[in-house]
C-alpha cells in the first residue's frame, strides 16, 4: 500500500513493475464514490524503480485503487504493468519508528488525573 498526502503539489511514487516503461497512464479509482481518474505521469527508471511523478488530487482518509499501464494511448487491462492501494492522510507513518496511521489521532488525549480508589473489606 502506498501513503500519499492530500496536497496540491507534485508527488513521486516508486515501483517495482512487470514492464519498465517511461511512458505510462495511471488510473486511480476512488472507493467511496467509484469515480476514475487518469493521470499521465512523468516516469523515471531509478536503481530498480520506477519514479512516477504527478500532482494526484487526493481527498484525506480515502482509499484508491492505483493501475498503471505501459502506454499511454489505448488502454486495456493486458497493458496493466502493476497495481496496488492508496492511501490519502496527513499523518506522519513509519513502521521503521512505530509510527503508524491512527483513526483518533488528537481525538482522543489521556489526562493525568489522581483517582486513586480504596478499597475496604
Amino acid at each position: 500500500m502506498k501513503h500519499l498526502l492530500p496536497i496540491s503539489t507534485s508527488q513521486t511514487i516508486n515501483i517495482i513493475p512487470r514492464v519498465y516503461s517511461t511512458s505510462v497512464t495511471i488510473k486511480l479509482r476512488d472507493d467511496n464514490t467509484n469515480n476514475e481518474t487518469i493521470i499521465l505521469p512523468s516516469a523515471v527508471i531509478s536503481n530498480n524503480y520506477l519514479e512516477l511523478t504527478s500532482i494526484f488530487a487526493l481527498i484525506e482518509g480515502r482509499f484508491y485503487d492505483l493501475k498503471v499501464y505501459n502506454g499511454q494511448e489505448s488502454i486495456t487491462e493486458k497493458d496493466i504493468i502493476y497495481r496496488d492501494k492508496i492511501f490519502c492522510t496527513e499523518q506522519s507513518t513509519s513502521q521503521s519508528n512505530n509510527d503508524y496511521y491512527t483513526v483518533n489521532k488528537n481525538e482522543y488525549i489521556v489526562k493525568n488525573s489522581n483517582n486513586d480508589f480504596i478499597i475496604y473489606e
